[in-house]
């Protein structure tokens, strides 16, 4: 009888390398993927409630008439007037927030040149206001 004392045993190793890069590699390819972006602030699917308190809210509010006339908390001024008007108004505001309340008759443009004139004159917030159906 033959005893074998040093005589190694052939042990499998499971090598976990690869799999731990997989496993990487999907973890990041999920977190790169689903992004994490703030929702706009036109909501037009708003849920229905049977009961809601209602509160005044004494925020700035922009008015754009069909006929493209501006009024600013139902006072008509110019194009030309609004931002230092906006800037006034900001300059007392909490939330420094505008509410821009236009017909969807009002051209695109016009409403894009009152955005940028509020972001000119201190609005950090802008609201489009919309009619739920």
């Amino acid at each position: 009888m033959r005893l074998l004392i040093n005589q190694k045993k052939n042990r499998s190793v499971l090598n976990v390398t690869p799999l731990i890069d997989v496993v990487f590699n999907l973890v990041l390819f999920f977190a790169v993927s689903s992004t994490f972006l703030e929702q706009p602030g036109i909501k037009l699917a708003l849920p229905e409630a049977q009961k809601t308190d209602l509160q005044k809210i004494d925020k700035a509010v922009v008015f754009v008439t069909a006929d493209q006339q501006i009024l600013l908390r139902d006072k008509e001024v110019s194009f030309e007037n609004l931002g230092s008007l906006l800037k006034d108004e900001m300059e007392q505001s909490l939330d420094k927030a505008l509410i821009v309340n236009a017909d969807k008759e009002v051209p695109h443009g016009l409403v894009v040149k009152i955005m940028d004139l509020a972001r000119q004159n201190g609005v950090l917030k802008l609201v489009i206001a919309t009619e739920q159906k």
